[in-house]
């Protein structure tokens, strides 16, 4: 078995998530590090390099996502399992605050992700920030 994706796998999961993170949402265009197909259930757990496991992913989400497949929702101290891109719309789990720049976990999974993977880290803020002063920001293209 391949150490990593083939490249047509890693096309198709970029292509599906519109070049954005499908976390934090911020587009691939305005990182300076390269995205990669996160695993959904991690390889240590069994999870496969196929593109119903993967996830797009900015190297700060993949990288405090690690091998985490649950996390403790922060308002009722339940541990939940974090979003998975792949069974869930974002939309039923996150929604853009403070004008855009955080997000807002609207269920337990959406708490715990955002509050496990750092959704609302400075660096993602200030270019939240810079996204909406030129019109770039991930909510417009959500609709």
């Amino acid at each position: 078995m391949s150490n990593r994706p083939s490249a047509g796998t890693r096309r198709l999961v970029a292509e599906r998530a519109d070049f954005r993170c499908e976390y934090c949402k911020t587009p691939a265009a305005l990182s300076a590090a390269p995205y990669s197909g996160e695993h959904i259930t991690p390889r240590s757990q069994g999870g496969s390099h196929e593109a119903e496991n993967l996830a797009f992913c900015c190297l700060g989400c993949n990288g405090h996502k690690a091998a985490k497949t649950k996390a403790v929702d922060p308002a009722t101290r339940q541990t939940v399992s974090l979003f998975n891109p792949r069974l869930e719309r974002w939309s039923d789990h996150f929604v853009w605050a403070d004008g855009g720049i955080t997000i807002q976990g609207r269920t337990p999974t959406g708490r715990a992700t955002v509050a496990a993977m750092l959704l609302n880290r400075v660096g993602l803020r200030n270019l939240r920030r810079l996204m909406l002063m030129a019109e770039l920001h991930p909510s417009a293209a959500e609709g």
